[in-house]
């Protein structure tokens, strides 16, 4: 199997199903294999004094205005499965929060993904290795002690997983990609690494991809000059098709790196290293 592309929709919906199933439309027409939202119950994740205090938004003049209107509720989540079913394409979401996972169990999802931010939230992750599905745990923000605690729980559980390496900046500055990390992750725990990125451009994916990530996210969005704190460090439809066509190539070009030489290059050597098999002959 190949790298796992998920895109990332999160939270670039602006709270509105019909740009939500857009962009689901855009990751299955750039190939991709899943779209991931992001789940948030937000009395849990939020303080009230943070709710309480001003913030200017489409929705109104609060922190609390903004944050509701970014999450769905049981009936658009029930459209967006049915959509996503209807195309073809496997949806999953991080929950941010304990009654947010629970939310989530009803569709049945395939997936789920611990997000950075959740990495230290123990009772949570145990919660999420119950569930026994193939699970992405994002790395951001975390020392090895904080991940060897999550990984732990995961064994415990005899829940399939894999980490992916994350720098939780957006956007993320080049120089702080740290990609040597993928390597030293995969020594470490010894399971797949796959790589979720919050960097303008391209070109740094295409490098995680070469170091042998088994999974790549990337946030999407319709127009980067859209309302949302994520969509500065996302990809318009163009560049995921340029992305995912990319990182397909690239798993090809790989190989198995063993020393040999390749069928379609024997007749090559024929012709380019005649005069000396011929001046071998003549002696």
């Amino acid at each position: 199997m190949g790298i796992f592309i998920i895109a990332e929709v999160g939270i670039n919906h602006n709270g509105d199903v019909s740009i939500a199933k857009d962009l689901i439309r855009v990751a299955k027409d750039a190939g991709c294999d899943a779209v991931k939202f992001q789940k948030r119950t937000v009395d849990l994740v939020y303080a009230k004094n943070f709710l309480d205090s001003h913030r200017e938004s489409p929705w109104g003049s609060t922190q609390r205005a903004q944050k509701e209107a970014l999450e769905f509720d049981r009936d658009k989540y029930k459209e967006i499965d049915n959509y996503c079913k209807e195309i073809g394409i496997e949806w999953f979401a991080s929950a941010w929060d304990i009654e947010a996972q629970i939310f989530l169990r009803q569709f049945g999802c395939k997936y789920n993904k611990v997000a950075s931010a959740m990495l230290v939230h123990k009772s949570l992750l145990g919660m999420v290795a119950e569930e026994k599905k193939y699970t992405f745990i994002s790395t951001g923000m975390s020392m090895p002690e904080q991940i060897d605690q999550a990984v732990e729980i995961f064994k415990r559980q005899k829940c399939p997983f894999e980490l992916m390496h994350c720098v939780s900046t957006y956007p993320m500055d080049d120089e702080d990609a740290n990609l040597n990390r993928i390597k030293k992750l995969r020594d470490r725990y010894q399971c797949n690494i796959g790589y979720s990125g919050h960097e303008v451009g391209l070109s740094i994916s295409y490098a995680a991809a070469a170091l042998g990530i088994t999974s790549l996210e990337r946030h999407i969005t319709l127009d980067r000059s859209m309302y949302g704190s994520d969509q500065s460090a996302s990809l318009e439809p163009m560049g995921l098709k340029m992305l995912v066509g990319a990182l397909r190539k690239i798993e090809k070009a790989m190989g198995d790196g063993e020393i040999s030489v390749q069928p379609k290059e024997i007749p090559v050597s024929k012709k380019l290293r005649a005069h000396i098999f011929e001046s071998y002959q003549l002696n």
